[in-house]
């Protein structure tokens, strides 16, 4: 692996982990349950993201499974809470 690529890889990790720890305090402190809802959605999102470059990091496919099944969850859960703020429960 060419150093760029590892400078590369270096840098967008420590990018995301600040991304997560800037999202947890939004998430703890957030003033409303739709930031706090928000900010769930977007440790999702940063943890798939760091899922798929450490994949490219380690070469291998079990981390972009990994990748593909935070997304899938990740996605479920935001629409479940987000239907359970707007109307109070989840199952019809």
């Amino acid at each position: 692996m060419s150093p760029l690529l590892t400078n590369a890889i270096l840098l967008s990790l420590s990018l995301f982990t600040v991304a997560m720890i800037l999202t947890l305090i939004r998430l703890f402190k957030g003033p409303s349950a739709q930031d706090r809802v928000m900010a769930l959605d977007y440790q999702y999102l940063l943890a798939m993201l760091m899922m798929l470059v450490l994949g490219i990091r380690y070469a291998s496919d079990t981390y972009f499974e990994a990748a593909l099944l935070i997304a899938l969850f990740g996605f479920v859960g935001s629409f479940a809470l987000a239907k359970f703020l707007l109307r109070g429960e989840v199952i019809e």
